[in-house]
């Protein structure tokens, strides 16, 4: 019983075989009055022909004649005179049947034909009958052989339902629990780690599906589990690089057999703050990667100048640009503000991000414009243009991931850490806005970020 394959057999089994004993029953109920009075009507035509064969062969011994007709007809005959005599003719392999009522045999003597009723014990009628001019009762009733026989058809009709639906069950069950033993075994090779899995189960209903679920499913995971090792590689070797200038810096400082210059003591401890502040920032972006990707990081809506926070930005930013002579601009229509209904600290952090990197890849006196429109009635766009040295266009599919690097920018972008972009992109998505990017190697890059308008306030652009 441990098996769905044994489970599947014996359920077909028991359903089976309370099917036919409850339609069995169901049918003798439904049909009994019925098959009563076709019994009867046939006792009653046998009758008939008896009477007739003995009026036209007029036998000499009536007993030999009545037990032959027993034989003949199957039924049992009892034979009652005006005396009160009987006789009883009971075929081969019969039984001797119910006694007859004394009424019944009263009205049949008077000249009467008589059915079994529901006060009367057993199935039977009775018929006049004349012999020698003698007047008798001539009874015919069922006989067990009949009985008997239906008996062994029925038990040997639902015998060969349950042979024959026993052998198509054990074939439709294997047909049946295969596939299901094969995604067990599957399954147990992903709980084990082994990814490298594959259904081959072809079928149109819910096991195909299933089949096909669990094949996603293993995809799925081996992607998950590749982005797991490939982030856990990134995290060691973004820690590692930072760790490793801190260590070897404190270890110069702490020997005594170095002689420093107090110029190259002051470097290596910026140095070490430095990196300190790396590891620090990588620190802090991971935990907020993690408390965006895991819904639980807090959503504040407010309404808010959308042209004022970015100018904001742009004042905070000001040491890093003025130091390019980088030209920053922004440009909204008629000089018109946006007011936006979103997590004012959250979209903060996109355009840090954002404008981070436009300054950081742009070379000195280059341009990074700011443009703020409404491509839709319902939506409000922010494009950040640069004059940068632009990324390639096979990497523009994965400088969303987190630790993703362009190999033109690794080596301007000493102190990033690539996750700038994904945690963007997370909160974008919180926002259910888009993001997306288009770049020309040489030329520059524009980062173009979508967020629905404020309806509930109406929100248009302030004249």
């Amino acid at each position: 019983m441990k098996t769905l394959y044994v489970r599947v057999v014996l359920t077909f089994l028991i359903v089976i075989v309370i099917s036919l004993i409850s339609s069995l029953l169901l049918a003798l109920a439904l049909f009994q009055n019925d098959l009563n009075a076709t019994g009867k009507n046939d006792m009653i035509a046998a009758g008939d022909r008896m009477i007739r064969v003995y009026e036209q062969t007029n036998p000499p011994d009536l007993d030999a004649f009545m037990g032959n007709m027993a034989e003949l007809v199957s039924y049992t005959l009892r034979l009652y005179d005006d005396n009160g005599g009987m006789n009883s003719y009971i075929p081969t392999k019969g039984k001797e049947a119910e006694e007859i009522n004394p009424e019944s045999v009263r009205k049949v003597l008077q000249g009467e034909r008589y059915r079994s009723q529901g006060k009367d014990s057993g199935t039977f009628i009775g018929l006049p009958f004349t012999s020698e001019g003698k007047r008798y009762a001539l009874f015919l009733q069922s006989s067990s052989k009949n009985e008997i026989t239906i008996i062994r058809l029925l038990l040997a009709i639902l015998f060969m339902m349950l042979t024959i639906g026993s052998l198509c069950i054990l074939v439709a069950g294997r047909y049946l629990v295969k596939p299901l033993q094969a995604m067990t075994e599957v399954t147990k090779r992903l709980a084990k780690g082994d990814f490298e899995v594959e259904l081959k189960i072809n079928r149109g209903d819910e096991l195909g599906t299933l089949s096909r679920s669990i094949n996603d499913m293993a995809r799925e995971i081996k992607q998950m589990e590749r982005m797991r090792q490939d982030f856990v590689s990134n995290v060691s070797h973004e820690i590692q690089s930072p760790l490793t200038s801190i260590s070897g810096f404190a270890k110069a400082l702490k020997d005594g057999n170095l002689v420093i210059e107090e110029d190259d003591r002051v470097q290596y401890l910026d140095i070490i703050v430095t990196e300190s502040d790396r590891l620090s920032r990588l620190g802090d972006n991971l935990l907020k990667l993690a408390s965006l990707e895991s819904d639980h990081h807090p959503f504040e809506t407010e309404s808010f100048n959308l042209n004022e926070q970015i100018r904001q930005i742009i004042v905070a930013c000001e040491p890093q640009w003025s130091a390019k002579s980088i030209c920053v601009a922004i440009e909204s229509p008629s000089g018109a503000g946006v007011r936006i209904s979103a997590d004012r600290d959250q979209l903060n952090q996109v355009w840090m991000n954002l404008l981070g990197n436009a300054i950081k890849f742009t070379p000195r006196a280059g341009q990074v414009l700011i443009a703020i429109s409404r491509p839709h009635a319902h939506e409000i766009a922010v494009a950040i243009s640069d004059s940068g040295i632009g990324i390639a266009p096979e990497d523009l599919s994965s400088i969303f991931e987190r630790f993703y690097k362009a190999d033109k920018s690794r080596a301007l972008d000493r102190n990033g850490n690539g996750l700038g972009l994904a945690i963007s992109r997370k909160i974008v998505a919180r926002h259910h806005g888009s993001i997306g990017v288009d770049s020309t190697v040489g030329l520059g890059t524009t980062f173009t970020v979508t967020l629905p308008a404020d309806l509930s306030s109406e929100s248009v652009f302030e004249k």
